[in-house]
């Protein structure tokens, strides 16, 4: 197998590694067929499931399996990774679609590829390693509780004309709607829920996404007999086609060419495609690029490790990207890489790219056989699937063991981007939970860095720099100096622990030479190569009686004229 390298930006790297440098053979394309299958079934209630609790009617979450499901199947760096719409997604999705409609999701989706495709041709794709793990489970945790939420209303079928945008408001609503709670509704919801948390214990190789919603429509049929009805996806949502003729549920054709920004706004008319708008919804694609390539590249490092391969980071950001520029035209919504459908993929037996492509033909073959059969669907039996995707995208066990376990400041990180991305949004969660995280990170190591006592003979004082020199650390250091110089006249410093010298310990070792008292001396031994290249292009050079260099500690003491100090420890 040949790996990539991290740096090269290929586009169709996993398609052409998989399947041209290696040999494809009938039974690998068995493999993937009954793979794609498998996550076919999966996909299939998932991307209608989504596309509602982002505020779209089902059909644009199948649309956006199909499409993006495939293109980027084809043209990204991961060879198992299955890409669609996912549940990171809704709580940035949800508002623009209230705000500009499905227009304007298309277009900032559009515009999030191509952020994508410009994040690959720049080889950012290491860079997304840079990101905290407590960062990482605190904003994603985050979005789990918030998705939760999301489906009270539609699991209970709470009667709310209008859910408001702070979460905060969003629980009071829910409160003062539970007297509206639906029985019937609630029974749908529970049922589907309950064979989803047991299903895995049968251990069956099938899903059990099927079976439960197929559980729920079952305890829905009853329900109707005795003349109770409930939401269904062809109660609540209508289609209207070219011919003007109008349908209920999900219309049984095929994804078409389209311009976005022709599609009706949310006030009914076709998108204003000006500046106004467009700088609106930028700052949005930007959220979903960094979020798709955060998701995908998790995603694709979770694989690796289940399958003993190696993505290519750059290639998956340009194949995402693709995806996400080309899905629009063909009414597809925001797409990444989906961790849990990816690993279902890998434990079917996916070999190829192949098996993602299947499953995408099966979402398509779904519209036209199935349509009006999935517009039967219960709402709350939608609602049950998404608990459970909110459930497994909180990690709550690697929050737990992360509270029991980890530093104090790994756990305010954590907590803070977690209540940021509840209460306010992903975006300032990431940013300030980065921001913090690399200063209390930069606090932790400016604390490692210290001065250790080697030796003092004849005035003579030899001190260690332990850690690095950089502009957290080096006040103190040399400010720590500054008390030693009081008492000694000569002072040996010695860097051969010193791995980093930055312009901020620069400034500090020359700030401490112009302080430093008249007819006291500073000698500095043993510098790697780093500071030594650092105070060199700085041009610092000695200052007869005040600094001094030499490359070992013994050189040093030659040129006192002192012999080997006995009481300097080894």
């Amino acid at each position: 197998m040949t790996t990539p390298k991290i740096s090269t930006v290929r586009p169709f790297s996993a398609l052409i590694a998989a399947c041209w440098k290696e040999p494809y053979s009938r039974q690998r394309l068995l493999k993937d067929t009954i793979a794609g299958i498998t996550v076919g079934i999966i996909a299939i209630p998932l991307a209608m499931a989504l596309a509602i609790a982002s505020g779209v009617p089902p059909q644009y979450g199948m649309y956006t399996a199909a499409v993006a499901g495939l293109v980027i199947a084809m043209s990204g760096g991961s060879r198992y990774s299955v890409s669609g719409p996912t549940a990171a997604f809704v709580v940035i999705l949800y508002p623009v679609s209230q705000q500009f409609g499905l227009s304007g999701l298309l277009v900032a989706t559009l515009l999030s590829g191509i952020i994508l495709v410009v994040m690959g041709l720049a080889k950012v794709g290491r860079l997304i390693e840079y990101i905290p793990l407590p960062v990482t489970l605190g904003f994603t945790s985050g979005i789990g509780i918030t998705i939760a939420t999301m489906q009270i209303k539609d699991f209970f079928g709470l009667q709310i004309s209008h859910m408001p945008e702070t979460y905060v408001s969003k629980i009071q609503t829910l409160f003062s709607a539970l007297p509206s709670l639906h029985p019937g509704d609630t029974l749908i919801g529970a049922v589907t829920l309950a064979v989803l948390i047991y299903w895995p214990r049968l251990k069956l190789r099938l899903p059990g996404h099927l079976p439960a919603l197929l559980a729920g429509t079952a305890v829905m049929g009853l329900l109707s007999l005795c003349g109770y009805h409930v939401a269904t996806i062809g109660s609540s949502f209508t289609y209207q086609l070219a011919d003007g003729s109008q349908g209920q549920g999900i219309p049984p054709i095929l994804p078409h060419l389209l311009l976005p920004w022709n599609l009706p706004a949310a006030n009914g008319q076709p998108l204003a495609l000006d500046w106004q708008t467009l700088s609106a919804l930028l700052p949005v694609a930007f959220s979903m690029a960094v979020l798709g390539a955060i998701e995908s590249l998790l995603c694709a490092v979770v694989l690796d490790g289940m399958t003993k391969t190696k993505h290519s980071a750059n290639g998956e950001l340009l194949g995402q990207g693709i995806g996400n520029i080309i899905a629009p035209f063909f009414g597809g919504i925001t797409a990444t890489a989906a961790i849990a459908r990816s690993a279902a993929n890998v434990r079917a037996g996916a070999t190829s790219p192949i098996a993602a492509v299947i499953h995408a033909l099966l979402v398509l073959l779904a519209l036209l056989a199935l349509a009006s059969w999935l517009s039967y669907l219960p709402l709350a039996a939608m609602a049950a699937l998404l608990l459970i995707v909110a459930w497994n995208m909180s990690e709550a066990h690697k929050v737990i063991y992360l509270l029991r376990r980890a530093p104090k400041d790994d756990i305010l990180v954590m907590l803070l981007c977690l209540s940021l991305t509840v209460l306010f949004d992903m975006v300032i969660a990431i940013t300030i939970g980065i921001v913090l995280a690399s200063l209390l990170f930069m606090r932790r190591i400016a604390r490692m860095t210290r001065l250790s006592q080697r030796g003092a003979e004849e005035g003579v004082l030899v001190l260690r720099v332990n850690g690095p020199l950089f502009f957290a650390a080096a006040e103190r250091i040399f400010d720590e100096l500054l008390v030693y110089a009081k008492d000694n006249p000569i002072i040996i410093l010695q860097w051969d622990a010193v791995p980093v010298l930055d312009a901020g310990g620069l400034n500090a070792l020359q700030r401490f030479i112009e302080v430093l008292p008249e007819g006291r001396q500073l000698i500095i031994t043993d510098i790697p190569f780093q500071p030594l290249k650092t105070l060199a292009r700085a041009q610092i050079q000695p200052i007869e009686g005040r600094l001094s260099f030499y490359a070992t500690l013994p050189e040093a003491f030659h040129a006192l004229n002192m012999p080997d100090c006995a009481n300097v420890s080894k």
